[in-house]
């Protein structure tokens, strides 16, 4: 399906993209070959198991913390997607993808697996401090992978280590909107070092918005999909 198609059938439109409340299988099975300029996105993934000794609250004997899940819709797996990324990405082009030392590993094998060139590691250093049993965790990996030939970044004096603490926004009853929010800066940095002006960036998991936010501010075409209807909701407002 052409993406002039797409925008026909997608929940929420504007002049600059589309976004989709659905499963992104779903969603990807219908956007055609070599059609995104950029992927930047945060799946849903197991973070590591905080179980402990007890002694540093009840957060610790949450079965969050003992299993390492924080969505109900975290299940699916990198092997699922990874393969049509690579096919809709054009030659030439990127995809960021947000990962943990838990799932590094795999993330790296089954993306250099279905055919990205993997490039480095980059940093986002959060500025907060998450409690763990080997030591606190500051950052996140982000992962940045080629499809095809050989594509600098746009501003070559990007350092790899990304600061951009977060300050995650709240709702009326005072609980996060999203426990995994990222800030609409970082996003930037990436989208604006590869991608130019009127490109298409995909987000494949967009959580409250912010890759299509980052997108819009910088003239670039989104695509967003969330399959979580509260958090699409979310997007709405922001990005209107």
């Amino acid at each position: 399906m052409k993406l002039n198609e797409l925008y026909e059938n997608a929940n929420y439109t504007d002049d600059y993209g589309m976004m989709f409340n659905c499963d992104i299988m779903d969603l990807l099975k219908n956007i055609e070959n070599e059609s995104i300029d950029l992927i930047v996105t945060d799946p849903p993934y197991k973070v590591t198991s905080r179980g402990c000794s007890g002694t540093m609250g009840g957060y610790w004997k949450t079965d969050i913390a003992k299993s390492g899940k924080i969505f109900k819709n975290n299940s699916i797996s990198c092997k699922d997607y990874l393969e049509d990324f690579y096919r809709v990405l054009k030659d030439k082009s990127i995809l960021y993808i947000m990962c943990n030392n838990t799932n590094l590993q795999e993330m790296i094998n089954e993306g250099t697996r279905v055919g990205f060139n993997f490039v480095k590691c980059l940093i986002w250093e959060k500025g907060n401090k998450i409690c763990g049993r080997y030591y606190m965790n500051c950052f996140e990996y982000i992962l940045l992978f080629r499809k095809g030939g050989d594509r600098p970044i746009n501003n070559c004096g990007t350092p790899d280590i990304l600061k951009y603490p977060i300050k995650k926004l709240k709702g009326k009853d005072g609980k996060n909107l999203h426990d995994t929010e990222k800030p609409i800066e970082l996003m930037k940095v990436l989208i604006e070092n590869s991608s130019n002006e009127n490109d298409v960036v995909l987000e494949p998991f967009m959580g409250i918005g912010a890759t299509c936010i980052a997108s819009k501010e910088l003239n670039r075409r989104y695509i967003g999909c969330e399959i979580d209807e509260k958090y699409f909701n979310v997007c709405i407002e922001r990005i209107k």
